[in-house]
């Protein structure tokens, strides 16, 4: 359905553009590039549009105009490829976008279905031409298109975004909090929120950082950024990067902000307390929320009480307490089970949940035997890209000072932890490996196989906890209580469970909490 025309982006094509049947009052998406550069846009006047773009100083750089047309686009149409074209474009990897990110949205039309399937026979035309360089798969199964600024927003998302614009460009400072259950889409909305401010068609900020508790996310997301006009690598900090800035940032946006940390369970208090000492804080009760609201005129908090993990992690409390603007993410967007799927994993886990659901557009299964679950979500992976096995931290890391030796043994068979921390999820040997908590959290996958431990049990008719077979150094602290550290397991559990897109996948170790389950997966 695509057709592809190309002319030199000067003064001088002008004419031909003129001549060509859909240069005129006629809707039609266009790529202007040279090789290093790229801007997506759409028109129904090409020829005005490019006179435009040629008295722009930033697309001067930009050496060729490729339009792509078709006697049967409408404005709709029209819209909805340059939103695609957009979004692929920039995840492709071979330009940087000089788009903005404001206004990139979908809607429903005549025949929608029809148009959105021909979009890959498009991009195969720019493939072809060389304009783009990777397939459609494997832009979907990439961090650059999962964790893009140029997503399509939904209607809560697009709703915080025009609060947050009106606050921070009206006030002097603020601090807003915005929840949201897994897959609600906080990651990417604080990715577009930095991209937003950064190149606001008003007023940009100059200072701007986004924030990243977990080492293994903050990783992919500096690769990302550095792969995004506008903003560069250096914008990504761990919470303790911030405080060594001499100046105060515009706006801070921490994203997993539930796992900031108190001075409890660390592996080092000596930084931690010096950084309370030099910003005034009290040692015992200053945390790493402290830091960031001393650092920034502007914060956002992206926050979920359930994705908190181990007791290092701020209290509640803490964001109970603050006066702050507060949003809700509620539309479900990784999960294709739908809204109603994490809560309940959440009440079954939690042993509250009163009868079984089916999710008909959803791979829930509970297998028997974990080596074939570890089968399948290999052959998953080989369809899909991008599957994973996971498990809850109830065994040593041993192959972490010896590489040979395996640390997870079940019924018979035998398999090593993660081999490495950062952006384990897209490394050579994920696949063969389990990956944990640490790891995961934040990442979509397509299939998740989850490994539930001997730590979590049943009993008596409740989940309960055998905190003795529970690993993690720093994941348990003696003065939480066997309910608290049950809270945090199940949390853990309730992440691993929320990570697929296309489906969840579960071997359970303890035999009573297997029969339990049987009743609702």
């Amino acid at each position: 359905m695509g057709r592809l025309t190309q002319f030199d982006f000067n003064y001088l094509s002008i004419q031909e553009i003129q001549l060509h049947k859909f240069g005129n009052n006629w809707p039609v998406v266009y790529i202007l590039e040279n090789g290093k550069e790229a801007y997506v846009g759409e028109t129904t006047s090409a020829v005005r549009r490019i006179k435009t773009h040629l008295e722009d100083p930033i697309r001067k750089p930009l050496k060729t105009v490729s339009i792509v047309t078709d006697e049967e686009f409408n404005k709709s149409v029209a819209l909805d490829l340059e939103s695609m074209l957009i979004e692929y474009i920039a995840a492709d990897g071979k330009y940087l976008l000089q788009n903005n990110n404001k206004g990139i949205r979908n809607h429903n039309y005549f025949e929608r279905e029809k148009y959105t399937n021909s979009f890959k026979e498009i991009w195969e035309e720019l493939k072809e031409n060389k304009i783009t360089v990777n397939s459609i798969f494997d832009i979907k199964n990439s961090d650059l298109f999962k964790l893009s600024p140029y997503k399509v927003l939904t209607e809560d998302q697009i709703d915080i975004v025009n609060a947050l614009d009106q606050i921070i460009l009206s006030h002097t400072d603020s601090v807003n909090v915005i929840k949201g259950e897994p897959g609600s889409g906080k990651t990417i909305l604080a990715v577009y929120l930095a991209k937003y401010f950064a190149s606001h068609e008003f007023m940009p900020l100059p200072k701007i950082g986004i924030v990243l508790p977990m080492t293994s996310l903050r990783g992919t997301v500096k690769k990302v950024f550095k792969n995004v006009g506008g903003l560069k690598s250096n914008m990504v900090y761990g919470p303790s990067e911030v405080v060594k800035s001499n100046e105060k940032f515009d706006l801070l946006i921490v994203d997993e902000a539930h796992r900031l940390s108190q001075r409890k369970n660390l592996s080092s208090y000596e930084f931690f307390d010096k950084t309370n000492e030099k910003l005034g804080l009290d040692k015992e009760t200053g945390t790493q929320l402290d830091w960031i609201l001393g650092s920034a005129k502007h914060v956002v908090l992206f926050y979920d009480h359930n994705q908190s993990v181990k007791p290092s992690d701020i209290s509640p409390d803490k964001f109970s307490d603050l006066s702050a603007n507060w949003f809700t993410l509620k539309t479900q967007m990784r999960i294709k089970a739908g809204d109603e799927y994490s809560g309940y994993i959440e009440n079954i886990l939690r042993a509250e949940q009163t009868n079984k659901m089916v999710f008909d557009n959803y791979d829930l299964k509970l297998f028997e035997d974990v080596q074939e679950m570890v089968d399948d979500i290999k052959t998953k992976d080989g369809e899909y890209g991008l599957s994973r096995v996971v498990a809850g931290y109830a065994w040593e890391w041993k192959s972490k000072k010896k590489t040979e030796a395996y640390d997870i043994q079940i019924d018979g068979y035998s398999y090593r932890w993660n081999s490495v921390n950062s952006d384990w999820i897209n490394s050579n040997n994920a696949i063969n490996e389990i990956g944990c908590i640490h790891t995961v959290q934040g990442y979509d996958l397509n299939y998740t196989g989850v490994i539930i431990g001997p730590e979590l049990i049943y009993r008596d008719h409740q989940v309960k906890v055998d905190i003795a077979k529970y690993k993690d150094r720093y994941g348990k602290h003696n003065s939480k209580s066997n309910y608290e550290m049950l809270s945090y397991i199940i949390n853990i559990y309730k992440t691993l469970m929320t990570r697929g897109i296309l489906g969840t996948y579960v071997y359970v170790c303890d035999e009573g909490l297997r029969a339990y389950l049987r009743q609702y997966l």
